[in-house]
Parts: C-alpha cells; sequence; structure tokens
C-alpha cells in the first residue's frame, strides 16, 4: 500500500545534511513495514534488528557505542556485511535500548556515511534516561501517522477520483453528483475502519467490518498493556480512565475536556500525568483554545482549556462498540456523536499534514472548531457533520478578525461563496 511517508523517506536519502532518522508513531501506524519497504527498495540490502524480540540485542551496546565497535557485531549478528550507504540499518522498538539510541549522536559524528533509521512506539513517554542523553541536534525526527483518508481512498483503488477531488479543491468547482456521493460512502468507511494499515488492508481484501473490528480491538488491547507496562504504577489506573473518558466528551455539545466528567471532583493535578503518557504515546492528541487571534498561535494558548481527540477514526469507533451500519447510514441513534466524530476526523488529518490546530471561543460562547496556520494566513475551520451548514459563529469570526477566508467542511460539494471555501469532509486532506 502506497504510504506518503516513502516520499520523505527518499528525500531523507538523497539528503546531504542526512542524519540518523528517528520514526515514532503509535503502535500499529505502519513504521516498521513502511521502513523495511522503503530498504527494500531503495537500498541493497537491510540489517533489521528489534529489541523486543531479541533483547540480548542490549549486550551488544553495553561494551561500548562507538560505530567502529558495532558495525562488525552488528554484521555478524545480521549474517550480512553492513556496507556504507548500500546497507539500511533499522533498530525497531529502539524504546527499549537506551544505549542503542544514544549511539545515534556518534553515529551522526563519525560514521555519517551509514544510514540509520530507527522506529519506536513510546519513544516520547519517560523512557528511562537516567544514565543516556537523549540525541538532541544528532538525529532527523518523523512522526508517522495512521493512514489519511487520501492513503485510504488510494488503497481502495480509487486513484482516478483522488486526483478529480484534488482539481476541484484547488478551482472550487464541484464534483459531480454521482462522485460526490460515492466520496461522501468512502468517508463514512474510512470513519469505520481507520487508517491502521492492518485494518486498512483487510477491509480492501474483504470489506469484512467483523474482521477489522476483531483487529481493531487487538491494537486497543495492545494500547492498554502499554499503558500497563511502560507507566508509573500509580498512573496506570488514572491514564485508563481517561482513554475510556474521552469518547464520552466527544458526544458532548461542548467538546472541551472536562476532567469532572472522568469522575466527580476530578481535577487537572490529578490527570494531567495521564494525558501527558496519552499524547506522548501518539494516542491522543490535545487542541488547545487560543485566546487571541494573533501569530504565533501557541504563545496565546489557553493551557487549562483543551480539546482531546483520538489518533486514529476506527479505534475510536470500536472503542464506542458502533455498529458499521449505524455510521454507513449515519442513523439517529448516534446524533449527540456525529459533530465530535466529524471534529475529530478533522484533527487527524490536519495533524498528518503538519498543522498545529487550535480553537477558539467568543466571550458569548460562539465557537470555531480549527485556527490553523495555511500559507502564512490564520485561517479559520468550522465542520458539520450534515450538510447543515448555517454558520452564525464563522461569520461572527469573520466579521471581528477579518480572515483572507474561512474553510467549511461539511457533506456539501465543492464551492467558494462571501470568502467562505466550502469543502467536502472526504477532502480534508487537501488542505
Amino acid at each position: 500500500m502506497y504510504r506518503k511517508i516513502t516520499g520523505f523517506l527518499e528525500s531523507w536519502k538523497a539528503s546531504e545534511h542526512r542524519k540518523p532518522l528517528i520514526l515514532q508513531g503509535a503502535r500499529q501506524v505502519g513504521k516498521t513495514y513502511s521502513v523495511l519497504e522503503f530498504g527494500r527498495t531503495y537500498y541493497e540490502n537491510v540489517a533489521y534488528f528489534n529489541f523486543e524480540t531479541n533483547p540480548k540485542l542490549n549486550d551488544t551496546f553495553e561494551e561500548s557505542i562507538s560505530p567502529e565497535y558495532l558495525i562488525p557485531i552488528l554484521s555478524h549478528i545480521a549474517g550480512q556485511t553492513i556496507v556504507k550507504e548500500k546497507t539500511l540499518i533499522v533498530f525497531d522498538e529502539v524504546q527499549l535500548c537506551e544505549r542503542a539510541l544514544t549511539s545515534l549522536k556518534y553515529f551522526c559524528e563519525d560514521a555519517p556515511e551509514y544510514h540509520i533509521i530507527v522506529a519506536g512506539s513510546l519513544l516520547g513517554v519517560a523512557v528511562s534516561r537516567h544514565k543516556f542523553s537523549f540525541p538532541v541536534g544528532k538525529v532527523d525526527m518523523k512522526t508517522l501517522y495512521p493512514m489519511d483518508m487520501e492513503e485510504f481512498m488510494l488503497a481502495c483503488g480509487e486513484e482516478a477520483l483522488v486526483e478529480r477531488i484534488k482539481k476541484c479543491f484547488e478551482t472550487d468547482t464541484p464534483l459531480p453528483g454521482a462522485l460526490h456521493d460515492a466520496a461522501m460512502l468512502l468517508y463514512r468507511q474510512y470513519l469505520i475502519v481507520g487508517g491502521m494499515p492492518e485494518c486498512v488492508m483487510q477491509f480492501v481484501g474483504t470489506k469484512d467490518y467483523i474482521l477489522v473490528r476483531h483487529t481493531q480491538d487487538t491494537i486497543l488491547a495492545s494500547y492498554l498493556n502499554d499503558m500497563s507496562k511502560y507507566n508509573n504504577l500509580n498512573e496506570i489506573k488514572k491514564t485508563r480512565l481517561v482513554y475510556d473518558n474521552i469518547t464520552v466528551q466527544l458526544s458532548k455539545k461542548n467538546t472541551r475536556f472536562q476532567y469532572k466528567l472522568i469522575k466527580k471532583g476530578g481535577r487537572a493535578s490529578e490527570f494531567e500525568n495521564a494525558i501527558e503518557w496519552l499524547s506522548l504515546s501518539g494516542i491522543v492528541s490535545q487542541v488547545y483554545k487560543v485566546e487571541q487571534i494573533k501569530k504565533p498561535l501557541e504563545n496565546y494558548r489557553d493551557i487549562d482549556a483543551f480539546k482531546i481527540y483520538v489518533s486514529d477514526l476506527g479505534l475510536l469507533c470500536a472503542k464506542k462498540d458502533l455498529a458499521a451500519n449505524d455510521i454507513l447510514y449515519m442513523v439517529d441513534e448516534i446524533n449527540d456523536f456525529k459533530g465530535g466524530i466529524a471534529e475529530n476526523y478533522v484533527n487527524v488529518q490536519l495533524s498528518i499534514n503538519g498543522y498545529r490546530t487550535y480553537y477558539w471561543v467568543s466571550e458569548r460562547g460562539a465557537e470555531i472548531d480549527f485556527i490553523i496556520q495555511r500559507d502564512g494566513q490564520l485561517i479559520p475551520i468550522e465542520v458539520k457533520s450534515a450538510d447543515n451548514t448555517r454558520a452564525k459563529s464563522l461569520n461572527l469570526y469573520m466579521q471581528s478578525y477579518k480572515p483572507a477566508y474561512a474553510i467549511k467542511l461539511s457533506a456539501k460539494n465543492f464551492g467558494f461563496e462571501d470568502r467562505k471555501k466550502t469543502v467536502p469532509l472526504y477532502a480534508a486532506f487537501c488542505i
């Protein structure tokens, strides 16, 4: 399956300023698969080392972490000669070996001709760094997310439709009705399946939502296992409580995160470490409220007001135990959840495209779902789950801040009117 990360990896390989690359992201997003496919395609051979399946590898790094010492030993373990610039060295689940992570500094300084990619699921989480320092400034870093809507459509064999959608986005011209309906169906299928590569492959191969849900449940179980395995004992229960509560919060009309909904009398001091763990692991992301619409937005965020979205839509539906048909037909019984799931979907697409997202609320409670910086402009984005797009809050925002234009995401076809760019939900990846 095509992944956009391949283009980044090609540029990394060709760069004169290439450093060892750390590829991070939540479990099961396809880090190992993407790196190995890239290695097989662009290198003569791949030397792959997994610190989870082969714990004895750690011993190799105890004696010394200089490239001169490591390369002959790693060649012996891999059963092949590691050749400069022709072999891709891959360290997987590197969070389990602090010394391997530190060795990247010396590969960068003393042996830059060796091409190294390391992958890890919980690198952001507090890996024990008491003895050895993280190689700050000596590595390139990239986060891999689940597959976005474009990658999902390409996996489904919809290359021509993707190209039409991109053209319509650029020109603000409606997609023909039949194609618009087909793309909206793909969007609803993406909400159920999500972007975990294994789930997408199963869906493309079988169209069996029950099989996909079984895989999603397995991934959720592995996340819960990580919460126990790589967490402080007194934080495990709190982390699970927060994670379980996110779907409840997304069903509220006001999706701002509220501690009191986790448990009666809940406070920030009790749960902030749990939220940080979930964010650093890549399982969720926080979107903060901005108090003023000025650059840089980060300077004006309210650290006490935020929303939490999960990183994958399919896992969100699995966690909520939503039936596939309820999403496919958007039944009335899930009305309370439709707005939250559409917001979550848009945040996933924007995050994958590299945007840092914020939201805005006026003194009287008018709310803009997302504010992003796009091409140097601060652009408001409003999200509606259906084609009802009356936008009082957006009109108020535009009167107050005079943005160059606004984006309205909904079930409506492409268009541009009154400085508002109308974009169907399935085309959020174009932003």
